[in-house]
């Protein structure tokens, strides 16, 4: 097995090792392996070869992986994801507690009770009926039906 083959398997166990792991950053290091079993092709000397895996590893993790990780991100970062809380947006709730203006009260959905505060801060009576807006954290923004 000649020096050039063996710069190539080392890459080859890098790769596999990226699959196994997340972050792109191993991966970098068979492109290291790769710029030098391109020199040891052309029968360059080892110490070059290392120079070549040291500064092919350093570019990669400069410009390749953010690159890559910009992808990734993109891909699990979807921002269209809906939670369960989007859910409850447009259902209709009936006020358990008083809401203030410009203050909050208490208003109940599905059995559940939940600190609400009024879309442009007029105040809600007990028994209205109000429609869930929005909501922030643990508090709903609501609507007078």
């Amino acid at each position: 097995m000649t020096v050039w083959q063996i710069w190539l398997l080392i890459a080859a166990v890098f790769i596999v090792i990226e699959i196994c792991t997340s972050g792109f950053a191993v991966a970098c290091f068979s492109v290291g392996c790769i710029c030098s079993a391109i020199l040891a092709a052309c029968d360059v000397s080892l110490t070059w070869q290392i120079v070549a895996f040291a500064i092919g590893t350093f570019l990669a993790f400069i410009f390749i992986r953010p690159f890559v990780m910009k992808i990734i991100d993109k891909k699990t970062n979807d921002s269209n994801v809906k939670t369960n809380m989007d859910n409850i947006i447009g259902k209709t709730a009936v006020v358990t507690e008083r809401i203030e203006e410009g203050g909050y009260g208490r208003v109940k959905l599905d059995g559940d009770d939940w600190k609400a505060a009024t879309e442009n801060g007029v105040a809600a009576e007990v028994g209205d009926k109000v429609q869930i807006v929005s909501y922030e954290s643990i508090i709903l923004t609501v609507k007078k039906l």
